[in-house]
């Protein structure tokens, strides 16, 4: 048990350093896309490469530490981070905005590696424990979410060549993630651990069950109406006339939201079922749809986007832990990397639907229109909650 805390610490850590990068990415990919693009519409092509990245490779990182193990896979995501991290550096410096693509792509791929921090974190603890290690794991995000931006601010002016600093720094917490992974004693995980236990199930079989569909649901709902959301607030502030100070101010406060309660969530989830606070996550994140399109002062952007983030937390990690309950140990690569790709794959098309629809229909009417996938949400947590194989096996706290 003592291995089990010192090791999702790590992951925690782990994690901060994740955020850190895909932060300071989000942050500084379209100014600096802006800056380099040989045509201004070209400059969230990087941020699009990130995601691509991410995509393309969540389904083949999640196969690879299945056959060759956690520690090796989650090794090459932070290696390829620190290569990425590096040709951005060096597109920089040579005002390369193919090479800059290219190193922001690579960032995406480090991201999609981090993703399983969370699955580890489930797979180190005893039935019971799952939903609190993963949200200690998440909450991780927290310290980076505030370390990427002051990381940003304090290295932009570090060289001669502005924004140098930022990639130079990234490569080092790069380096530092190989190390504390270096130095990791990983326990045997479940997928190792059961070589004789139940066989893997044909992935139609599955994704038949109602709980998969309804955990993978809420994750895919959570992060695509969160980044629908999130893509277009600061625009939409300043284009109803509020500083970019009241922005930062509003998207601080979701960051705070998204992993703030992490450090409860797990306990929520083990006293009142992971199945109730899924569906208060759904609530929130309806709840936060009606305050933003209630009006545009600076404090309804502050409350819906806060009961987003709050929302976001809820939804995902019970989406998280509910997964890991309902597939076998021997079926995580493949339930789990298709369950990432997909929450990526609305993750990017929500990115492209979000400035689309706040320019063509305004504010109001876009946050308006993803009340249907929250709703949609409930519904399929109510037919997992009601269907036969929940009566004969509930899952309460995972």
């Amino acid at each position: 048990m003592r291995h089990s805390r010192k090791f999702i610490g790590l992951l925690a850590v782990q994690q901060a350093l994740l955020l850190t990068n895909n932060v300071t990415i989000f942050l500084l990919g379209s100014v600096i896309g802006h800056a380099l693009a040989p045509d201004a519409a070209l400059a969230t092509v990087p941020l699009t490469a990130f995601v691509i990245g991410a995509a393309t490779t969540t389904l083949p990182a999640s196969l690879l530490m299945k056959r060759y193990g956690r520690r090796l896979g989650f090794l090459l995501g932070a290696g390829i981070g620190l290569a990425g991290a590096g040709l951005c550096a060096l597109a920089l410096l040579s005002e390369n905005f193919i090479l800059f693509t290219l190193g922001t792509l690579l960032g995406g791929t480090y991201n999609a590696s981090g993703q399983y921090y969370r699955f580890a974190a489930a797979e180190a603890v005893e039935e019971g424990g799952r939903s609190r290690a993963i949200s200690f794991v998440l909450a991780g995000g927290l310290v980076g979410a505030f370390l990427g931006p002051e990381t940003a601010t304090l290295t932009r002016g570090a060289f001669a060549t502005d924004y140098l600093g930022c990639y130079v720094a990234l490569m080092g917490f790069a380096v530092l993630s190989l190390l504390f992974l270096s130095f990791t004693r990983f326990p045997e995980t479940a997928v190792h651990a059961s070589a004789g236990a139940a066989p893997a199930r044909p992935l139609s079989e599955v994704l038949a069950s109602p709980r998969v569909k309804a955990a993978m649901l809420a994750a895919i709902v959570a992060y695509a109406v969160m980044n629908f959301l999130m893509t277009s607030t600061s625009l939409a502030m300043v284009t109803h006339h509020h500083t970019q100070q009241d922005a930062a101010f509003v998207i601080e406060w979701h960051i705070v939201g998204m992993f703030a309660p992490s450090f409860f969530t797990g306990t929520l989830i083990q006293r009142f079922g992971v199945m109730t606070v899924m569906n208060w996550g759904a609530v929130l994140m309806i709840a936060a749809a009606l305050a933003a399109a209630s009006g545009t002062a600076v404090m309804q952007f502050w409350s819906a986007l806060t009961l987003l983030g709050v929302g976001w937390n809820f939804l995902y990690i019970g989406g998280t832990a509910l997964l890991s309950a309902a597939h076998r140990p021997s079926e995580g690569g493949k339930v789990q990397g298709l369950n990432d790709m997909l929450i990526f794959a609305g993750t990017g098309t929500s990115s492209l639907l979000s400035g689309a629809l706040l320019y063509f229909a305004g504010w109001q009417t876009m946050v308006l229109a993803t009340l249907p996938l929250p709703l949609v949400a409930l519904a399929m947590l109510y037919r997992a909650r009601i269907s036969p194989a929940a009566q004969a096996a509930p899952v309460k706290g995972v």
